[in-house]
């Protein structure tokens, strides 16, 4: 069996390059129930990361560099023309510890033109996974489709003995292709498991088996060349969708033992932070002295301050937040802290300004964390 590839379009500067299969697609477990009439057609979209980069020994693991682009790695998985048709586009080459908000706009462009453009049954991005979970959060929430968007990156540089990232990739385009896939919301699929953009995180610095969503749990894994879905498609509990507007400037403060609380004050008197996450001890633990900075920066400067978790599971529930606050003698109303529920930091923090950049106030941004994740 043999590949065409050929370049079809210079789309703002990124070339795309679509990739002919010399025969329909016949079937296979992996790719679903897929009309034999009917070859998968996926776009793939290159951003760097770990799955693209190299080390100077199959041995080296760390200190690594990329160095590949998308073509490179699609063309060391040849089973692929068994699978879908692709078209290919790099916009991006970097590690994700680079991706701002330049590089988030980029993304979401490509994506979302990629997804209105019918001829596409799915999306695939490789992504490093350092903030592989921030940028699949971000998508979740404004990117409105049926279609799947799943993300595919690697623990190993692709030099490394043993590399993940082919087979990574691999298994992302089948699930891309698969028709099960459909209506579930962005997808990571990594180390043969397939799970939720939305739920899971990093959970390791080092090992192969790193993203988790312990108490959500994964929605599928990949065995043998098949796809296994545990339960019928849908996206996350009260999914809402934003329109992408420029980032208001939210910060995340990690609690611990000693925090010096004029921190606070610092952020939001002279850096112009507009909203505030906090990694809270415990459930939603801050001491008394740091609240107290927290309801001055919410009534001077109207900062809302999101409270989290440095925990990786569990949740901070609404009982947990200071909403009184004895100052001076006086009992005062908190009413700008709100609970990130199951979110942890790094995901309250793009929800937080998605919702300032929307123009909410307190209560509706409260409001939306109620119904995404359970907090308010």
């Amino acid at each position: 069996m043999s590949t065409d590839t050929k370049e079809v379009v210079c789309d703002d500067c990124h070339t795309v390059f679509h990739i002919r299969t010399a025969r329909s697609y016949s079937g296979s477990s992996l790719g679903g129930s897929v009309s034999t009439l009917k070859t998968p057609r996926i776009k793939v979209i290159g951003t760097g990361g770990t799955i693209a980069s190299k080390g100077e020994s199959g041995s080296q693991t760390a200190g690594y560099h990329v160095d590949l682009t998308v073509e490179d790695l699609l063309s060391s998985i040849p089973d692929l023309s068994n699978v879908c048709e692709l078209e290919y586009e790099q916009i991006l080459n970097v590690d994700s510890k680079e991706f701002g908000e330049k590089e988030l706009l980029m993304l979401h462009e490509a994506v979302s033109r990629s997804i209105r453009d019918d001829s596409f049954d799915g999306v695939v991005i490789t992504h490093g996974t350092d903030t592989m979970e921030e940028t699949a959060f971000l998508l979740q929430l404004t990117v409105n489709t049926s279609k799947p968007i799943v993300m595919a990156g690697s623990m190993r540089p692709s030099t490394a003995i043993s590399a993940d990232g082919p087979m990574n990739l691999y298994q992302a385009i089948c699930v891309a292709c698969n028709k099960e896939s459909w209506n579930r919301g962005v997808l990571i699929a990594l180390n043969d498991q397939i799970g939720s953009g939305f739920y899971i995180t990093k959970s390791n610095a080092n090992s192969l088996d790193t993203f988790k969503s312990v108490i959500q749990g994964y929605l599928g894994n990949i065995v043998n060349n098949e796809i296994h879905y545990f339960f019928p498609a849908s996206k996350p509990t009260g999914i809402q969708y934003f329109e992408l507007a420029p980032f208001p400037k939210v910060i995340v403060l990690y609690a611990h033992q000693g925090f010096d609380p004029q921190i606070v004050r610092l952020c939001a008197s002279q850096l112009n932070v507009r909203g505030v996450v906090f990694a809270t001890m415990g459930a939603g633990s801050l001491s008394k002295e740091t609240n107290i900075e927290l309801y001055k920066a919410w009534k001077e400067f109207g900062t809302p301050i999101v409270f989290s978790k440095r925990s990786m599971d569990g949740m901070v529930p609404i009982a947990n937040l200071p909403k009184e606050i004895e100052i001076e003698g006086k009992t005062v109303q908190f009413d700008g802290c709100m609970a990130s529920g199951y979110l942890n930091p790094q995901k309250s923090r793009i929800l937080l300004q998605l919702c300032l950049g929307a123009s909410m106030k307190d209560r509706q941004i409260a409001d939306i964390f109620k119904t995404l994740s359970f907090g308010g």
